[in-house]
């Protein structure tokens, strides 16, 4: 079942940002072609450029800080599996320790790195990165998948806890709404928002078999979701039937 996540804030949106980057680059570092580890390298180079423009590590510390303390009430509670919530505890003292072993930037050991930092600066380009133009590259590209591995795993190796703080939180966040089964009558869906505490994320999912994808607009007051069709010749166009879908609000 196809699911959409949509943030409404660029604090959620960063995190989302990181986790799909991420996911992108141990797919490819798995593959191990060298096109794959190509791949993986240069989305791993755009997590720098993600990370680089945002105060990340201590977002992620305040943010695991708070679900310890809020989830630590918790404990004792009969409705509440006492081994699933030691298991997250567990996690959340994990990468919050892990966080605070590098008492430095985000990704600065791998600033540092003057080679590094000559391909991103070409990957930038369109085609930058060919042989004539980074003949370096090139060479280290021919080395062989385990050399390449071991090279990619060691730059990894800085930014996996982060990555592993980002996957707990918006695991968190994910779980953290109630589920309503609704219907968009002609491809579209309005809902008016309230409450103390407003959404910092909405997900939707739809049947396999529809032939439709969803838009959002939306701001603390209020959400409108439009679901479109793809012609891959033109522009998205509205859907115009009936589309039953599910939707979760997610708040941390």
């Amino acid at each position: 079942m196809p699911s959409y996540d949509y943030p409404f804030n660029e604090r959620i949106r960063t995190l989302l940002r990181v986790e799909d980057l991420f996911a992108k680059v141990l797919y490819n570092l798995e593959a191990g072609h060298e096109y794959h580890h190509h791949s993986a390298l240069l989305t791993f180079l755009q997590v720098l450029d993600v990370v680089d423009r945002s105060e990340l590590k201590l977002d992620l510390l305040q943010e695991l800080e708070r679900q310890k303390t809020a989830m630590s009430l918790l404990v004792g509670n009969p409705a509440i599996a006492a081994n699933t919530l030691k298991e997250i505890l567990n996690d959340i003292d994990a990468a919050s320790d892990a966080l605070r072993v590098e008492n430095t930037k985000l990704g600065q050991p791998l600033r540092a790195n003057e080679w590094l930092m000559s391909i991103k600066q070409r990957a930038g380009i369109p085609g930058g990165v060919c042989e004539f133009d980074v003949p370096s590259y090139h060479y280290w590209l021919s080395l062989g998948e385990a050399r390449r591995k071991e090279d990619l795993q060691s730059w990894l190796s800085p930014l996996l806890p982060m990555h592993n703080a980002i996957v707990i939180i918006l695991h968190i966040l994910r779980g953290s709404g109630i589920t309503s089964k609704l219907i968009a009558p002609c491809g579209t869906y309005q809902q008016m928002l309230g409450g103390v505490k407003p959404a910092q994320m909405l997900k939707i999912d739809i049947a396999d078999d529809l032939a439709c994808f969803p838009e959002v607009s939306a701001n603390k007051y209020a959400i409108n979701i439009r679901f479109n069709v793809l012609d891959f010749m033109q522009k998205p166009q509205k859907y115009d039937e009936d589309v039953n879908f599910s939707l979760t609000l997610c708040n941390l």
